[in-house]
């Protein structure tokens, strides 16, 4: 798989899964859901960064968010 696809999908997955800890938070329970994506999510962009020569920096983010976008999208 591309490094630059891993990073966007871990990065989308951790982003959703903010929502979830929210409101698994507020409504008192274990959010053990969240828990699993963030692992996932983690996994995918520890994998990506550890793929890519050079790395990722943080100004390069979202160059690979829209390029890979683009590339999936045309």
């Amino acid at each position: 798989m591309d490094p630059d696809l891993m990073l966007v999908i871990g990065l989308v997955i951790g982003g959703f899964s903010i929502p979830s800890i929210m409101g698994a938070m507020a409504d008192g329970r274990v959010p053990r859901a969240a828990a699993i994506a963030i692992m996932i999510s983690g996994g995918l962009i520890v994998l990506a960064i550890r793929d890519r020569p050079g790395g990722y920096e943080l100004a390069d983010i979202p160059d690979v968010f829209v390029s890979v976008v683009g590339k999936y999208l045309n």
